[in-house]
């Protein structure tokens, strides 16, 4: 039996359900806009890796009040990171030195924020939420982008609106639809072979704190997360995966229990098949342009990153703040055009841009060897410690760049 075609009309069609486009969705909602969010995903049923959040982002969530209640369906804070070869310490990053509330890194899975966010901008008659939904083609008209049109479980179905927002992540098909090329870089190009265990017996994750392996083969980051995981991430080189998983699982799981001895135990009685680890294309790149004529790709969809310093949550949720006020003017001025919106792109540009030589600068001391690194840094880094230039350090890596607010909900010129 045929589906009927479903028409639906808003102001703003936000395409991924994703932290950037619940967090706009939310605070154009405040805005007095009427708000459509297609997730591809039912469910929030996508497997996440990334799940630290910054102070920066968990500032912002919380002007947004969306942070106590995630952090109350489930969270674990870690007090600072530390970099290790063997069992000697190359570097510490010490988050209690930034002022309270935000002097820790949250790690908060993500679905316990997707589902906070969704639950605030259910709370607004304007909201409509399409979930397991995948864009076909965009809506043209008098040669602008007017919505889309996606296929879900109940047939096809046509939003149109004023602006479309594409939030739908590093491969993003909004993007690829309206033409726009995105060009990888050479700065951040690994993979990321990672793996949950469950904690227990002779391991324990690190009770406060993020730590970071440095091996031969490449660092290996690990962190516990709410209620009793721990998160392994193993950085290899491009390609370089396929001559180490090639020796087989045996191997493998014993060279990763020998990179990061405090938790062989569980490695060692977890991962019984490659299949139990999972793999992860690490690059940087950027969108050619992040706006056309009814157009915004905000997220991984304009800019992507690596997972290096966590700062993917943090860059995605800013988006979405910087943005709110350029597209509410937008809307209330009648002019979504590429001219109008580009103002976006012009803030966060440079923002966005500072944090991948940041990320490249980090990567290259995660992957260097030699004396300097395992000797002569860990004597700098101690010394630097104690000097303004660390806090200031510290402070641009837990804030990604200059402090962004939340702008008033009334910026749109309704009540």
């Amino acid at each position: 039996m045929a589906t009927a075609h479903q028409e639906i009309d808003t102001e703003v069609c936000v395409v991924g359900g994703g932290p950037a486009g619940l967090v706009l969705a939310l605070l154009m909602l405040r805005s007095g806009a009427r708000v459509t969010v297609l997730e591809r995903a039912r469910a929030h049923e996508r497997e996440a890796r990334g799940e630290i959040l910054q102070p920066g982002a968990q500032a912002l969530l919380d002007e947004l009040g969306v942070l106590a209640g995630a952090r109350a369906r489930g969270a674990q804070e870690h007090d600072r990171f530390r970099l290790f070869e063997g069992e000697r310490m190359l570097l510490e990053a010490d988050y209690r030195l930034l002022p309270a509330p935000y002097d820790h890194l949250l790690s908060l899975p993500r679905t316990h924020l997707l589902d906070e966010l969704l639950a605030h901008c259910r709370r607004s008659p304007g909201f409509r939420y399409l979930p397991g939904r995948r864009v076909g083609g965009l809506v043209w008209r008098d040669g602008r982008i007017a919505g889309v049109t996606a296929d879900g479980p109940d047939g096809r179905c046509t939003v149109r609106a004023r602006a479309v927002v594409g939030a739908d992540g590093r491969y993003s098909r909004v993007r690829r639809l309206a033409g726009i090329g995105a060009g990888r870089t050479e700065a951040l190009h690994h993979v990321l072979l990672w793996c949950t265990l469950k904690a227990g017996g002779a391991d324990a994750p690190p009770l406060r704190e993020v730590r970071v392996f440095r091996t031969g083969d490449g660092p290996v980051v690990v962190y516990g997360s709410w209620p009793d995981r721990i998160h392994l991430g193993w950085t290899l080189p491009q390609h370089g995966h396929r001559a180490l998983t090639a020796l087989g699982a045996d191997r493998v799981r014993e060279r990763l229990a020998r990179a990061v001895p405090p938790y062989a135990t569980a490695i060692r009685e977890q991962i019984r098949a490659l299949g139990d680890l999972g793999l992860l294309d690490v690059f940087s790149a950027r969108a050619r342009r992040w706006v056309d004529d009814g157009l915004v790709l905000i997220g991984d969809a304009a800019h992507t990153h690596g997972p290096i310093a966590a700062q993917g949550i943090t860059l995605a949720i800013q988006d979405a703040v910087v943005l709110h006020p350029v597209l509410s003017g937008a809307l209330a001025a009648g002019d979504v055009g590429a001219d109008r919106l580009a103002a976006f792109e012009g803030r966060r540009g440079p923002d966005v841009a500072a944090v991948v030589r940041m990320q490249t600068r980090q990567s290259r001391a995660l992957l260097s060897g030699g004396a300097f690194a395992t000797r002569v840094r860990p004597y700098l880094a101690r010394a630097l410690r104690h000097t303004p230039l660390h806090r200031r350090m510290l402070q641009r890596i837990a804030y990604g760049g200059p402090v962004i607010r939340v702008v008033d909900a009334r910026v749109c010129g309704r009540p």
